[in-house]
């Protein structure tokens, strides 16, 4: 089954918009709205330099989420099945998502400096309610049926959660999951543009600054198809991980 925006009406909007921007292009003649083609040439000749930033900066990601689910999801399998537990983190969860992620960027900075500690620490910051909320509603969601079974068989809350919780709210997990990869990559890129040092957001800030607009479309093209292969991606394997949930009449 072919992913819906390789259908034919994804790939004609994909085709009005390069048309419309071409158009634009030719109607401005300026170098600030650079064409298709520019950006096409602008990016084979920065293509060295933007894979290098690319990189770079998916590496921070990574880091950054890998830390977040094997820390946030024991905590909140924790939450979920221990209430009193869960009404201490219900406010902190709350707080912490009402801060954004750039204004926790300051205090990173004085306290891990501007290197990759303070921005894996910033993007880690981020991704902490998508990770522990999905992960606490979909253990408060478990069957009492399959809760009340369980306890028959006399199993310690250790054992429910290994072995009844994280399976049961297996589904909500990954959906928290997959927010917390975007908003890895966004505030990634984010940290770095205040952060400068190198990554991609570096090198898009750099690149706006020197009116540089063609290698800037190019990096951000680039960024949006590292994001849908990432996307595709990460919807494959949870295809393949949940498949008795998505099975047909299964949910």
């Amino acid at each position: 089954m072919k992913p819906r925006w390789l259908s034919p009406w994804s790939l004609a909007g994909v085709a009005a918009l390069l048309a419309a921007w071409q158009g634009a292009a030719l109607a401005y003649h300026s170098v600030l709205v650079p064409g298709p083609y520019d950006t096409l040439r602008a990016g084979i000749a920065n293509a060295g330099t933007i894979a290098e930033q690319m990189a770079i900066t998916l590496r921070r990601a990574a880091t950054a989420f890998s830390l977040s689910v094997v820390t946030m999801v024991p905590l909140g399998i924790v939450g979920g099945r221990i209430r009193t537990v869960g009404l201490y983190l219900d406010p902190l969860l709350e707080f912490v998502a009402a801060i954004p992620p750039a204004a926790v960027i300051p205090l990173a900075m004085l306290l891990a400096g501007v290197g990759d500690a303070a921005k894996i620490a910033v993007t880690c910051y981020a991704c902490i309610p998508n990770i522990v909320i999905n992960t606490m509603e979909g253990v408060r969601s478990v069957s009492p049926t399959l809760d009340r079974a369980a306890r028959s068989f006399r199993l310690s809350r250790l054992e429910m959660m290994a072995a009844v919780d994280l399976p049961a709210a297996l589904p909500a997990i990954v959906t928290g999951l997959r927010l917390a990869v975007g908003t890895s990559l966004l505030v990634s890129i984010t940290s770095e543009m205040l952060l400068a040092t190198n990554g991609i957001g570096t090198f898009l800030q750099s690149s706006q600054e020197n009116f540089e607009v063609a290698a800037s479309l190019a990096g951000l093209a680039t960024l949006s198809i590292v994001g849908l292969a990432i996307n595709v991606g990460l919807r494959r394997f949870e295809t393949k991980l949940l498949f008795w949930y998505y099975r047909p009449g299964s949910a």
